[in-house]
């Protein structure tokens, strides 16, 4: 297919939306227009959120089960995804949550006992 024919009429600007709205996924202008954002598909995203939701879940029960005097074990960091920021303030997590709005150990403690 030659762009061109745009430009001489010979193709309609809604058939040109349809070519660049069905691109390939790591296609040079989906990566140049969406960035690191286009290499991630939705099983990605969606084994990203497992990993963290099992991370928090691991985190939770040590920090139930671990010594009264002992530290408490550091939350877990959430899986970076493209598009994120990075510093960890915003939400990571498809429900909007972040590993700073976890549940502090005196929180679960309280929960768990």
């Amino acid at each position: 297919m030659d762009l061109l024919g745009w430009y001489r009429g010979e193709l309609s600007s809604r058939r040109l939306a349809v070519l660049v709205r069905h691109l390939p996924q790591d296609s040079a202008f989906r990566l140049a227009h969406e960035g690191e954002a286009a290499r991630w598909s939705l099983t990605d995203h969606l084994l990203a959120a497992v990993v963290d939701h099992l991370a928090v879940a691991n985190w939770m029960f040590a920090s139930v089960n671990r010594d009264e005097d002992e530290a408490p074990p550091e939350p877990p960091q959430p899986v970076p995804r493209p598009g994120a920021d990075g510093d960890g303030d915003g939400p990571d997590g498809p429900d909007g949550t972040s590993a700073a709005d976890a549940p502090g150990p005196a929180e679960l403690a309280r929960f768990f006992g």
